[in-house]
């Protein structure tokens, strides 16, 4: 990897910044830490796909947000979206998660 960032900073040197190549080299060097940690870490997501996913219920719904009742409503169901959301992920059940929390508080 420390090879290929060698070579992509000396062609960024001999490239005009505004070429296509260029702009691209800039854009992956923006990304390297981040794609350092993908190519290290066999864990990592190339994207974060099931993230979007998950939202999608929220995107969908947005007219029905209308009618939280004011900004905090708002961000009180944002909360609970995000809880919900990472329970499923983790193969939760919400439902009895959320139970547990709440009887524990």
């Amino acid at each position: 990897m420390q090879s290929l960032h060698d070579w992509i900073q000396g062609q960024m040197k001999v490239l005009s910044r505004h070429s296509d190549t260029a702009k691209a080299f800039a854009y992956l060097l923006k990304q390297w830490d981040a794609l350092n940690l993908y190519c290290s870490n066999g864990w990592a997501e190339i994207d974060n796909n099931i993230a979007e996913n998950a939202l999608r219920g929220v995107a969908l719904g947005r007219k029905n947000w209308l009618f939280a009742g004011s900004d905090t409503g708002g961000e009180r169901a944002a909360v609970l979206y995000s809880l919900i959301g990472t329970c499923r992920l983790n193969g939760v059940e919400p439902e009895a998660w959320l139970r547990y929390i709440l009887g524990h508080i």
